[in-house]
């Protein structure tokens, strides 16, 4: 694949836009380092979990970045049927994390979990189809109630990194950690703020190795491992063993297939809100096919399955950077980092704190950016602010309780502990069954659609007021606050 732009100076799509390699390479790698932690955080998790040594956790980290830079390349760049061409970093899913070490401790190991993935994505690639029809159950009222969601879910997320990121580390929640996450937030402002618009739009990356050299010089960071280990290393395939098929954990696998085909939908549809660009049902399936191809190959190289990073498409929103070239630079970046383990470990110094005064910004963007999709939705004589309180309210459950599902079914527990899928499945349902299926609507709406009902004033009413003119206390009021005498009826119709 040549990562050169497909199109002419004047190019007709924002995510064509190709802005040099220089450019390329330093917006890719402030990609790169905002997904490091998560895209880590799985392998890290699992690892533990199996009871594998650190070089063998390590091995599972170089797979995930390997595979999550081919997957990010596939989904930028694209072939016939597979990629959407949206500044979309892959890496994999958090939303695996419970269902995969489930499968681990009841003793199937990694076999076990590597043959449920490849599964239950082959059997989400078979389903792509559907789930490509339904863009048009996607209006603003949708993506926008889902991407505010995204960035409202995300938000625990930023506070546990500002807070050190380890809830066991008896740093965690120090002053000093929030302090570093608060100093990295500010140095993103003020470079925001900058006259020059490339240090304005590199100011997530340049704040974040200002607080790594701030961290350095507080003693907070160690560069000691940066030396210790492989310098070049390639993932090797079915290192851990081959993939066992075991039905149980299919069926679960294929539940956590379903909530990332909805996720991956619904960060497809936000980014191309968010970079005004045309997203149809051929282009959302080959999004989605691009998604379980990289799902099914993963486990081959000692990775799990493959979904867009949400955190990133905040980092579209935050920078203006809609280049879709920009990305698969990223892309490379996280192939390199996956042969080459020492690079890995140098990113791995930036602490977590850092990650998390960055990540308030991010996160909040992309909420910000639902909001004001959210605007172009109109709540006049209809059931709309109905539809977003109930769906964002839904995908907040799980963030203000996570153990609400505890008691209900695993199968359950699994779709809708995702705030993200909770919320879409809410919202398309309700759209569906308020704006959809109108057969049995009341032509008397709730007080809900009634209080939205917006007023109006007669032109007429305008042509005697002036710039200043208030109403108080059933009185008119010229803005030095003198009373205006009110005509009378018969007055008025004389005049």
């Amino acid at each position: 694949m040549d990562i050169k732009s497909t199109s002419n100076p004047t190019f007709a799509r924002p995510e064509d836009e190709n802005l040099g390699v220089a450019a390329n390479i330093a917006y890719g790698f402030q990609h790169v380092l905002t997904m490091y932690g998560g895209i880590i955080a799985v392998p890290l998790i699992v690892g533990q979990a199996a009871g594998l040594t650190p070089a063998e956790i390590g091995l599972l980290i170089a797979a995930s970045l390997f595979i999550g830079g081919l997957a990010t390349l596939l989904q930028t760049i694209g072939i016939p049927f597979f990629g959407c061409q949206l500044p979309l970093v892959q890496g994999v899913s958090f939303a695996s994390v419970a269902t995969i070490v489930a499968i681990v401790t009841a003793g199937g190991g990694l076999p076990s979990v590597f043959g449920a993935v490849i599964a239950a994505s082959i059997l989400g690639f078979l389903i792509t189809p559907i789930f490509s029809q339904i863009i048009r159950f996607f209006p603003p009222l949708v993506t926008g109630t889902v991407i505010t969601t995204i960035g409202l879910t995300l938000m625990p997320v930023a506070a546990r990194w500002a807070m050190g990121g380890n809830s066991k580390a008896p740093d965690f929640g120090s002053m000093t950690n929030i302090g570093l996450a608060g100093f990295t937030l500010l140095v993103v402002l003020l470079l925001s703020k900058a006259g020059n618009a490339a240090i304005s739009r590199l100011s997530i990356l340049l704040a974040m190795v200002i607080g790594t050299v701030v961290a350095w010089a507080l003693g907070l960071v160690d560069f000691s491992g940066v030396t210790t280990g492989s310098i070049f290393a390639f993932p090797t395939p079915f290192h851990f063993g081959a993939p066992k098929f075991e039905l149980a954990a299919i069926i679960s696998m294929f539940i956590v297939v379903l909530v990332i085909l909805v996720e991956t939908s619904a960060d497809i549809l936000a980014v191309g809100d968010i970079i005004e660009t045309d997203v149809d049902s051929k282009r959302l399936g080959n999004g989605l096919r691009a998604d379980m191809v990289a799902s099914i190959v993963a486990p081959m190289f000692g990775s799990f399955t493959q979904s867009a990073f949400a955190q990133n498409v905040g980092l579209v929103a935050v920078t203006g950077v809609k280049s879709r070239f920009v990305v698969a630079y990223a892309g490379i970046i996280l192939v390199v980092l996956g042969l080459m383990p020492i690079m890995g470990r140098v990113i791995a110094t930036v602490p977590t704190a850092v990650l998390g005064g960055a990540g308030i910004v991010l996160f909040g963007t992309v909420a910000a950016s639902g909001i004001r999709t959210l605007a172009q939705v109109s709540y006049t004589n209809n059931m709309n602010l109905i539809i977003v309180a109930t769906s964002i309210g839904f995908g907040m459950l799980p963030i203000a309780a996570p153990a609400f599902y505890d008691q209900f079914p695993d199968w359950f527990a699994t779709i809708f502990h995702s705030g993200i899928s909770s919320s879409a499945i809410m919202a398309i349902a309700l759209n569906l069954l308020f704006n959809h299926m109108k057969t049995g609507n009341s032509e008397n709406q709730s007080v809900f659609a009634a209080g939205t009902e917006v007023r109006s004033v007669h032109p007429d009413l305008m042509i005697d007021l002036t710039e200043g003119d208030y109403f108080s206390e059933g009185k008119l009021y010229d803005v030095e606050h003198n009373e205006i005498p009110v005509a009378t009826v018969q007055k008025t119709a004389a005049h």
